[in-house]
C-alpha cells in the first residue's frame, strides 16, 4: 500500500472511531399528569452537551417546572421544536424563552400558520381558565426549513403525511417523541377531528408511525404509566375505530359517552370524553 493511501485509509479509520464514540442521543420526558389542566408530554432529547426540546407544555406553572429539570440536566438548550398547534404545545414558551432567550423556537410551517390563525381565540378561552398561570404573550415559532433537526451530528426527522400532525423519528435511537397522535391510559381528545376525513387521517398517520418500528414511543398526552411503545400506537387505533363505529349508533352525546364508557372502563379523563362527544354530536361548536 502506498504512503498516501495509508494515510487515507487511517483518515477512513479515524471517521469510524469517532463515529462509533459519538455519545447515543437519550430522552428526558416530562408529564404533569393529575397536576396539570393537559398530561401533555415534553421530550428532552440530549447529547453528550447540548439539548433539544421537544414542546413547551402548557400553563407557566409546568413551563418553569421543565425550566428546572433542564437546567439540573447540564445541557445547553439549543433548540424547541413545537410539535403541534395547541396550547398545551405551545402556550409554556413565553416562560422557556426568557429563562433561553438564544434558544432557537421552531416548528413546521403547516404549524406555524395553525398557531397564528388560533392563539388569540385560544388564549382568550384559557386565559381565564388558567389565571396567574397563563403566558403573559404567545410566541409564534419560525418555521422550519426542511424537514430535519440535527443534533450533535445525529439527525432527527419530521415524519407523518399530514403536515399539521407530525411527529419527530429519531433513527438512531428509533425513537418517536412529539405531536399529539397517540395518548395512553385517557379517553382521546378527538373535538378538533371533527369529520370522517380527519380521522382517516389520523389513523393513516398511526400506520405511518407503525411502519417505522420504532422501540420507542412518547405518547402526546398520557396518565398513569404508558407502555412507551408500539402498544399506546394500537390502543390509540382501537379507540378511534370503536369511536367511529359507536359514533352513528348514538342518539346524542350521553349515548355516545355511555358506550365508550362502558368499552374501556378503566380509561382517565371523562372530561375529553365528554367534550369530544358533544362536539362530535353536534351539540357544541369547537373551537
Amino acid at each position: 500500500m502506498s504512503l498516501t493511501s495509508r494515510f487515507f485509509a487511517g483518515l477512513g479509520l479515524l471517521a469510524v472511531a469517532a463515529g462509533a464514540l459519538a455519545q447515543p442521543l437519550t430522552l428526558d420526558i416530562y408529564n404533569p399528569r393529575e397536576n396539570a389542566v393537559f398530561p401533555v408530554s415534553s421530550t428532552l432529547i440530549s447529547g453528550e452537551k447540548d439539548a433539544i426540546l421537544v414542546d413547551a407544555q402548557f400553563s407557566n406553572t409546568e413551563a418553569q417546572a421543565l425550566v428546572e429539570r433542564i437546567r439540573a440536566s447540564g445541557k445547553r438548550l439549543t433548540t424547541i421544536f413545537i410539535s403541534h398547534g395547541d396550547p398545551d404545545f405551545y402556550f409554556g414558551l413565553d416562560t422557556l424563552t426568557r429563562a433561553y432567550p438564544d434558544a432557537k423556537v421552531l416548528a413546521t410551517p403547516a404549524t406555524v400558520a395553525y398557531i397564528e390563525k388560533t392563539r388569540a381565540p385560544k388564549l382568550a378561552y384559557w386565559g381565564p381558565i388558567l389565571k396567574d398561570s397563563a403566558p403573559a404573550r404567545t410566541q409564534v415559532p419560525e418555521p422550519l426549513q426542511g424537514n430535519a433537526l440535527e443534533l450533535e451530528g445525529q439527525r432527527i426527522e419530521v415524519v407523518g403525511h399530514d403536515p399539521q400532525h407530525t411527529s419527530l423519528w429519531i433513527p438512531a435511537i428509533k425513537a418517536v417523541v412529539g405531536g399529539v397522535l397517540t395518548s395512553a391510559n385517557i379517553h382521546l381528545w378527538v373535538a378538533d377531528a371533527q369529520s370522517a376525513e380527519a380521522r382517516q387521517r389520523w389513523l393513516k398517520s398511526l400506520d405511518e408511525l407503525e411502519a417505522l418500528q420504532p422501540t420507542t414511543l412518547v405518547p402526546g398526552h398520557y396518565l398513569g404509566k404508558p407502555a412507551m411503545g408500539l402498544d399506546d400506537l394500537r390502543f390509540t387505533r382501537e379507540y378511534l375505530l370503536t369511536l367511529e363505529q359507536q359514533l352513528p349508533k348514538a342518539k346524542n352525546s350521553q349515548a355516545l359517552i355511555a358506550a365508550m364508557q362502558a368499552r374501556y372502563p378503566q380509561l382517565q379523563d371523562d372530561s375529553s370524553l365528554e367534550l369530544s362527544a358533544k362536539v362530535l354530536k353536534g351539540e357544541m361548536q369547537w373551537p
